[in-house]
């Protein structure tokens, strides 16, 4: 990937995951005018779950960052195919969600989706701030800690 954004996933050692295929019946991604909406993504790595299980039964804060993170990664795969693999023409990162799945009394649901945030805005500097809703759930697909959804605007 060329560009400034490729120039700056290179500098942050990023190489973009291949594009994960849809695990039931959606599509990975709508453009709609100059808005690309992503489906929620899980934490794959290789085509597996790199994460599994709940926030705060088993799985750490720091994993359910890193989970989060990936989830990200595997956003930007698709968003990467929506652009025609040109993450330049991305304008602005508008919205970010984040299911976290946890017991009822788990509470650090902003903290686990920083992982994603802030790699936002690592990325795409003053135009990866997003607005942003965090929610915990009793489970996701395939037993996943993390799925992140997304919304851009693009040129």
């Amino acid at each position: 990937m060329n560009g400034r954004i490729g120039t700056r996933l290179h500098a942050l050692g990023i190489e973009l995951p291949a594009a994960q295929p849809p695990v039931a019946t959606y599509v990975p991604y709508v453009i709609t005018g100059n808005l690309v909406v992503i489906s929620g993504q899980l934490p794959m790595v290789a085509g597996k779950l790199g994460w599994t299980g709940k926030l705060g039964l088993g799985v750490s804060l720091d994993e359910g960052k890193m989970a989060a993170r990936q989830c990200l990664l595997n956003v930007l795969a698709h968003l990467a195919a929506a652009c025609d693999g040109d993450l330049d023409r991305v304008a602005r990162v508008v919205r970010l969600g984040g299911f976290i799945a946890c017991p009822p009394d788990f509470t650090q649901h902003a903290q686990v989706m920083n992982g994603a945030s802030d790699l936002a805005w690592e990325i795409f500097g003053d135009a990866g701030r997003h607005a942003r809703a965090t929610v915990g759930v009793p489970s996701l697909p395939l037993d996943a800690p993390v799925e992140v959804e997304a919304m851009f605007e693009i040129d």
